[in-house]
């Protein structure tokens, strides 16, 4: 049958699913990982479970399991969470377009789910004409959201027993944004904003250490890029 004969919404759902899988080895694996922790910590599978299905963000889902066993200290959660993931703001702003109004009630769950992962495949997704756009990047997410969810669920049921190293796993995310950023120089035809963004990225690294660089950093290149918005277009079509 041909996607155009589908229901639109099926088509969305059986084509976002091999563009989301290459996440899944990924997504398993750290969520096993995090299972594994909170089992480690005394939990039972409902608590990674429903921790991965509401809140949803990997580094902090770890703070918050440290926390649990922690002094009770609301604040000092408040402001690591706030710093791990301030990042996201920018991804939010990268989205406004793309998670617009048009819509519509899609587009809450799709900004709920803004990870790192769904925010670098559906900002890049090239999406077929004959599909529905909002359906397709909320199938991305959703799969994405449940990935995690079964990993974080299958670490804690079987940690114990699972004979898998897991040290070192989590650069299958950072392999993710070497790929993308190697995608998006090949296809730029001035490089000016990549190279703007690495010089940045290595100044704040080497002044602030790799503990504290990110925000500095995005903030940076969001300022440094708006301000150079206008000359950077016009060498764009200059070279067109």
């Amino acid at each position: 049958m041909e996607f155009s004969q589908q229901h639109p919404i099926r088509a969305a759902a059986k084509v976002a699913l091999p563009y989301s899988a290459p996440m899944l080895a990924g997504f398993l694996f750290l969520g096993v990982a995090y299972g594994i922790y909170m089992k480690a910590l005394g939990f039972g599978v409902w608590y990674p479970m429903l921790m991965a299905l509401f809140i949803y963000a990997g580094s902090v889902e770890f703070i918050a399991a440290a926390a649990l066993v922690a002094p009770f200290s609301p604040f000092s959660v408040l402001l690591i969470t706030l710093m791990v993931s301030g990042r996201q703001i920018f991804y939010g702003i990268s989205m406004l377009e793309k998670y617009g109004a048009h819509l519509g009630k899609k587009r809450w769950y799709l900004i709920s789910s803004l990870v790192d992962e769904s925010f670098s495949l559906n900002y890049m997704a090239n999406i077929p004409s004959h599909l529905d756009k909002g359906w397709y990047m909320f199938f991305v997410s959703l799969y994405l959201h449940i990935y995690w969810v079964i990993g974080a669920a299958l670490g804690n049921v079987f940690g114990e027993i699972l004979p898998i190293d897991l040290k070192g796993v989590e650069f299958a995310m950072t392999a993710l944004f070497l790929v993308i950023f190697a995608e998006n120089w090949m296809k730029e035809s001035s490089h000016e904003s990549a190279l703007l963004g690495l010089g940045l990225t290595l100044i704040f690294l080497l002044i602030v250490g790799k503990q504290h660089f990110l925000i500095p950093t995005l903030i940076s290149i969001w300022l440094v890029l708006t301000l150079r918005r206008p000359k950077l277009e016009s060498k764009l079509e200059s070279l067109k």
